[in-house]
Formats: C-alpha cells, sequence, structure tokens
C-alpha cells in the first residue's frame, strides 16, 4: 500500500531470474525512475514467479526447451535472441548466449531472494542473479553458485545456506507465488503500482514514465 506519510510509490514485481523481458522491462523502468528523479521515492519488492516449477534439477538444453514449449526451431530462437540481446545493449544490458545454455529450475533462487528481502538486500540480489544467468553463464539452480552471488552482495553465506533449507521459507515462497496467480498473473514481467494496478509485458520507458508520473502527482 503507498505510504502517505512517506510518499512512497510501492512497485511490486512479479518476475523470474530466468525470464529475459523482466530484466529487459526492469531496465525500461528503472530509467523511466530515473528520468523522472523518482529515486527516492520508488520502493521496490520483487515477488516470485517460477516460469517452470517443474524443472528438473539437471535443468534443460534452452534451445531444446523453446523448441518444446513453444515452437521455437532455430532459426526463430536465433532471431529471438538477437532482438532481446538488442533490447537489453540499449539500457546496458548484455545477454551472452551461448549453445550449451539451460534453463533452469529456480525455486532455490526464489527462497534466496525472499531471505535477502529480510535483510534489505533483495534488489541487489536479484540484479546479481539475472547478470549471474543470462551474462555471466552461470546456474542459477546450483546452490554454491547461489550462496556465492548472496556472499557477494552483502549476505551472510552461513544464514544464506540456511535459509535454502528452510522448510517454513519454502512452505512461504510457494503460497506468494500462488496467491499472485489467483490474483490473475499469469504472465511476467508483471509491475503492480501501489497494489492497486498493474502492467504485464516489458513495456516501453515512455509507459512506466506516464504511470510514475501520475502516481507521483497524486
Amino acid at each position: 500500500m503507498n505510504d502517505k506519510k512517506s510518499n512512497k510509490i510501492k512497485l511490486d514485481i512479479v518476475s523470474d531470474v530466468v525470464c529475459p523481458w523482466c530484466i529487459v522491462g526492469y531496465k525500461r523502468l528503472e530509467a523511466a525512475i530515473n528520468e523522472l528523479g523518482l529515486q527516492d521515492r520508488v520502493e521496490i519488492e520483487w515477488q516470485p514467479f517460477e516460469l517452470n516449477p517443474d524443472m528438473p534439477s539437471q535443468g534443460e538444453n534452452l534451445r531444446a526447451h523453446v523448441l518444446r514449449k513453444y515452437g521455437a526451431k532455430r532459426d526463430d530462437s536465433d532471431k529471438a535472441r538477437a532482438n532481446i540481446s538488442a533490447q537489453g545493449a540499449e539500457y546496458g544490458f548484455t545477454f551472452d548466449y551461448f549453445e550449451e545454455m539451460k534453463i533452469v529450475n529456480t525455486r532455490d533462487a526464489h527462497l534466496l531472494l525472499d531471505f535477502a528481502h529480510e535483510e534489505g538486500l533483495q534488489h541487489q540480489l536479484k540484479q546479481r542473479l539475472f547478470a549471474a544467468f543470462f551474462s555471466e553463464h552461470k546456474d542459477v539452480s546450483d546452490r554454491a553458485v547461489l550462496l556465492a552471488e548472496a556472499e557477494s552482495v552483502g549476505l551472510d553465506p552461513a544464514a544464506a545456506a540456511l535459509a535454502l533449507d528452510d522448510t517454513e521459507r519454502r512452505r512461504r515462497v510457494l503460497g506468494q507465488e500462488a496467491q499472485w496467480q489467483q490474483q490473475g498473473i499469469s504472465g511476467v514481467p508483471t509491475v503492480i503500482f501501489n497494489r492497486s494496478s498493474a502492467m504485464t509485458g516489458a513495456h516501453t520507458q515512455g509507459s512506466y514514465k506516464d504511470v510514475l508520473r501520475k502516481l507521483a502527482s497524486q
């Protein structure tokens, strides 16, 4: 809810760390926030969404995955990769797709992001996980990778490891995922503004700016 005392604009961003349009959409949103000078008035909380909740631990080759899930053949996936890479580059984010790239299970990543939220470092970790997966050829389902990224943003790795094994946390995060889906969110990224309106998909910087400007003037 919007806190009238602090006059904050609350943004809940429902997303997955292996969703390329999620980071592109965020970068456009971030640019809109910066353009309007609203950095100190916006409060961001990242909310969990698993694109592939049943993905096995070994993951699946990305090309095979998009063929199976979307029917996209090699030419289609090459064009999609080139397009998303160009969209990312426009806002300073590097996509480095490679032939052996896998889509992976992200449940542990969401558990760690939940822990990071408690420690005030969720946003930093989310950005690190996007970069780790899309820019640095890292497996964000690997606990060693997750704990290293957690430590890199200032989280205690021992406490982070305990968080990954916390059954109550796992239950809560799964409940949060279900709650957002029950509210009708089936695509990501979805940005919810002050828990009252939402935009699904990676919208333009201008579109985000229009909504933020209206909220800021209220």
